[in-house]
């Protein structure tokens, strides 16, 4: 088991990414999991989402020296139950992507690249963000796309958002890391403003926002 990666961002926010190397006896064997999620795992009928859940658990006994409960909101909304820190999680079947602020609200979402975004493009892009896809770039930029959105809905912790209507992402060009703008719309008619930072590695991309 192995701590991939650690970033201190200058907002006082922290990442850490775990790499799911190991098997799902050997997560059960060497990690210290509390008794409600042992109980939520016993429900767990796909082998990828345990490990997923083992996984998460060991980055968090990594991370934390002490003891801390992971729960859940209604909406699904991951929080921390003795502790006031703000927890946003991500995982795909080889990395688990924990990010974490003292108080702001936040979120993160990672994504492998052979995944098939084609989804993405139907559904989730406005007009204006399908003019600016690239045939050359497309797949990273989709994933980007994707990720960015996801993100930005994690930190809003809303229901029922038009991921195309709703969270319009500016151009950018995808590189192996960067900054990307982006607005979430209100049905309200409000707009809220917010910069992204995204990098990409080992055949994934992470996308997080803070605040």
């Amino acid at each position: 088991m192995a701590l991939y990666l650690k970033k201190e961002l200058d907002d006082d926010a922290r990442i850490y990414v775990w790499e799911i190397t190991e098997t799902e006896e050997e997560l059960m064997a060497s990690t210290a999991v509390p008794d409600n999620e042992l109980e939520e795992l016993s429900y767990t009928r796909s082998e990828a989402r345990r490990k997923e859940k083992l996984a998460t658990r060991a980055l968090l006994n990594e991370i934390f020296p002490e003891k801390l409960y992971l729960g859940h909101h209604d909406n699904g909304k991951p929080y921390l139950q003795n502790t006031a820190m703000e927890i946003s999680i991500s995982h795909t079947n080889r990395f688990v992507a924990i990010l974490l602020h003292p108080d702001e609200d936040l979120g993160i979402d990672i994504e492998c690249l052979d995944r098939d975004f084609s989804a993405v493009e139907k559904k989730a892009l406005s007009e204006d963000e399908l003019d600016d896809l690239d045939d050359r770039k497309k797949n990273l930029q989709l994933a980007i796309y994707w990720c960015a959105k996801e993100a930005i809905y994690k930190r809003m912790s809303l229901t029922g958002v038009d991921f195309a209507e709703q969270i319009e992402v500016e151009r950018f060009n995808p590189r192996d890391e960067g900054e990307i703008e982006a607005t979430f719309y209100h049905k309200d008619g409000t707009e809220l403003e917010f910069e992204l930072n995204y990098e990409v590695f080992e055949n994934h991309v992470m996308v997080w926002v803070v605040g």
